[in-house]
């Protein structure tokens, strides 16, 4: 593995600053090692990863398996475009169908090969585009969305903060309120191309779909001949305890198109639009491709990483795992709520602690890394390799964060009574 031999975080921060656009702020850490659930910085502090990537890395840093998979595949074919194909592509798109769409006959699913979860969402936005022609030019989406960055992924995407610089965005996606069902049948009609949703709201701060949602999402849109398209980018592989969250969620529901990436590829940039049916024929030779896309190193990575999950029983205890720890960290004083599913969860904090990114702050200088996709909301989703022990020192560092904020606040208090 490279790694820097000299030079810490700041010095290695500075030199961000000076080469790297400023697309994130500046890095919290510069982490130059990982093994397992941990990961080391430039300092040489270490620390539990909680976030891997953000649900990227499900098998954690450095797994054998995919060390082993890609070594391999690499020192053996590396790169050949889309005028050709690959064992490993196309041992992979037949692993996709069936994990994605099980029990539906073979071949009736086709999956397109990309990089990232942004390229999946792109290609399912062009899917139902191809569905909908100039018959059908709506697409809906959930209010609080999140599906990727790029102007096709944008329009889908609803946060205004990441809209607006970029507006005009391209047309006819509307937004409806997450959840509410007699919203999605107000909005559904013969002019609408598709229905886009996340199982489980990340960005959002971890939050699932009501009960009943996904299902009558797949009524109404079948109802009236529209795509349903279930974004798993990150709530797939695994991550809910079962290869797809909608699997766990809504049992039964077969969507048109899923997507995926994140944890797909253990860590190696890969992502997948799965589609089946009708929808599965609709983008011809031309009409959508990628260079990279479905490169055969990323596949043996995804590959080894469905082999893992399977070998090592991950789907199980990535549930066990999450549904004991979720009632650890409920019982947390100052946490008002667990919400997800499986190792994907969100820590409600209550009022008068302070904001979740201060927390996140705290937990990092403790040696956690979680982050805060919402002020009041901790997102934890680890490696689902996570040990019992990694889960509960961090519960047990979290009390003592959350307990030591409520006092301050609470002597902050005081002294003001006094000074009055």
């Amino acid at each position: 593995m490279t790694e820097p031999t000299t030079g810490s975080n700041e010095a290695w921060g500075q030199r961000y600053a000076a080469a790297v656009m400023n697309t994130f702020g500046s890095p919290q850490r510069v982490l130059v090692r990982g093994e397992g659930a941990h990961v080391t910085d430039a300092d040489r502090k270490e620390y539990t990863d909680l976030l891997a990537g953000i649900a990227v890395n499900c098998l954690g840093h450095a797994h054998p398996a995919v060390v082993a998979a890609v070594t391999e595949q690499i020192s053996t074919l590396g790169h050949v475009s889309n005028f050709f194909a690959t064992p490993a592509q196309i041992s992979l798109a037949e692993e996709l169908d069936s994990l994605v769409f099980p029990g539906t006959p073979a071949g009736s699913s086709k999956v397109f090969l990309a990089n990232s979860g942004t390229e999946a969402n792109e290609a399912a936005l062009k899917i139902a585009r191809r569905h909908g022609g100039t018959a059908r030019p709506r697409v809906l989406a959930l209010e609080h969305a999140f599906h990727g960055r790029t102007m096709g992924a944008l329009a889908l995407t609803h946060k205004a903060a990441y809209r607006e610089p970029f507006e005009p965005l391209p047309g006819g996606v509307e937004f409806i309120p997450a959840g509410d069902v007699d919203a999605l049948h107000a909005a559904m009609g013969p002019d609408v191309a598709a229905l886009i949703l996340e199982p489980i709201q990340g960005e959002a701060g971890v939050k699932p779909l009501p009960s009943g949602y996904i299902e009558a999402a797949r009524e109404a849109t079948a109802a009236a001949g529209a795509l349903l398209i279930i974004d798993e980018v990150q709530t797939g592989m695994g991550r809910t305890g079962a290869w797809m969250a909608h699997h766990l969620l809504a049992p039964g529901v077969t969507p048109d198109v899923v997507t995926l990436a994140k944890g797909l590829g253990g860590g190696v940039p890969i992502g997948a639009a799965v589609a089946t049916g009708e929808a599965a024929a609709l983008l011809g030779p031309g009409q959508h491709g990628t260079t990279f896309g479905g490169n055969p190193v990323a596949c043996a990575a995804a590959l080894a990483v469905i082999a893992t999950i399977r070998e090592q029983g991950l789907l199980e205890r990535t549930a066990a795992l999450g549904e004991r720890w979720a009632t650890a960290l409920a019982a947390v004083p100052g946490v008002t709520e667990v919400r997800g599913a499986g190792l994907l969860r969100g820590v409600g904090l209550a009022e008068g602690l302070p904001a979740a990114g201060e927390v996140a702050a705290e937990l990092m200088e403790r040696g956690f890394i979680v982050n805060a996709p919402r002020p009041d909301t901790l997102r934890l989703a680890p490696p689902l390799i996570l040990s019992d022990a990694d889960a509960d020192d961090f519960t047990a560092t979290l009390t003592d964060v959350l307990a030591e904020a409520l006092r301050s606040r609470q002597a902050d208090a005081t002294t003001q009574e006094g000074a009055a």
